[in-house]
Parts: structure tokens; C-alpha cells; sequence
């Protein structure tokens, strides 16, 4: 029987690695991460819902041209931006880490 669909390429099934992001140039490890292995897809919702909160807060800012609010809303959005920056970055580390992985396995092992 012919698979009328063919499997997704590899790339596509990967998992997050770990990845620390949020420096503060306080001379510390950064104060987040992402934890290893969250699936792609759900990284990508995640990811989504990050930069659309980016865009409304960013939104919120420019009417607020001055004052405590504007303040507050820039930091919010620097924050969730961060956020979204480090989730990419995971996926991106999982995904050489898989292709390094597969580039190391011997040929039989793909079998």
C-alpha cells in the first residue's frame, strides 16, 4: 500500500531545548528558560500569543506618549518579547541538536 501523504520531514517533529534567555547585565545567569522538550507545535502557540501581546502592548504605549503607564507597558512588552525570543531560540537549538544527532547515529540506525 502507497502512503498518499508522505511523512513530514524530520526538522518538523522536534522538541525545544534547553534554553536560558532574560540577562539583566547584572553579571548573573539569566533569569529564565525554556524547558527541554515542549513539542513544536505547542511552542509556536505559545510563541504566537507572546508577540500578539507584544503588538497590543507596543499599541497601548504609542498612546500613552508620556507618564507611569507608558512605562510599565514598554517593560511588559520587552518582557514578553524576551519571552518570545527564548522559545524560538529553543526550538532552533533543538532542531541542530537533532541534526547533530542524526549526523552522528550510523547509517543502520535509520533503517
Amino acid at each position: 500500500m502507497n502512503k498518499i501523504v508522505p511523512d513530514p520531514p524530520s526538522y518538523l517533529l522536534s522538541k525545544t531545548a534547553s534554553t536560558a534567555f532574560g540577562s539583566c547585565d547584572a553579571g548573573h545567569d539569566p533569569l529564565f528558560a525554556v524547558r527541554e522538550g515542549i513539542d513544536l507545535e505547542d511552542a509556536l502557540v505559545h510563541i504566537s500569543l507572546l508577540l500578539a501581546g507584544v503588538c497590543d502592548t507596543a499599541q497601548q504605549a504609542c498612546e500613552h506618549p508620556a507618564g507611569h503607564e507608558r512605562k510599565g507597558l514598554l517593560w511588559a512588552n520587552l518582557h514578553s518579547a524576551e519571552a518570545a525570543k527564548g522559545l524560538v531560540d529553543a526550538l532552533l537549538d533543538g532542531i541542530e541538536n537533532q541534526a547533530v544527532k542524526r549526523a552522528t547515529e550510523p547509517a543502520h540506525a535509520n533503517l
